[in-house]
């Protein structure tokens, strides 16, 4: 018996190769994308963790942006997004009321 799965091999069409180069094309993109949201939200966490409300003050701004700029671009859905938001809105507020 055969181990693994069978790969399937599609022709070599004037199609099939635009489709190939096409989402390798949207991947590239994407994957851009998703990585400028995670680092935001790494430094948004990194400054929440330093206990530095001040600093995490002026994130929030550009992190709520790049997370909305995501919807926008279809990488990311809303509801993710929303969860996203609220859990650093959260922390930031445990931060403050904890000065």
């Amino acid at each position: 018996m055969a181990q693994g799965n069978p790969v399937k091999h599609k022709k070599k069409t004037k199609s099939v190769l635009k489709n190939i180069r096409h989402a390798e094309r949207r991947a590239a993109i994407n994957r851009m994308n998703r990585t400028r949201v995670r680092t935001a939200i790494r430094r948004m966490r990194t400054a929440l963790g330093s206990s530095n409300s001040g600093e995490a003050e002026k994130l929030i701004p550009a992190t709520f942006s790049e997370l909305d700029k995501a919807i926008r671009k279809r990488t990311l859905s809303e509801n993710t997004v929303n969860r996203y938001k609220s859990r650093l809105s959260l922390a930031l507020n445990a931060l403050k009321a904890k000065k």
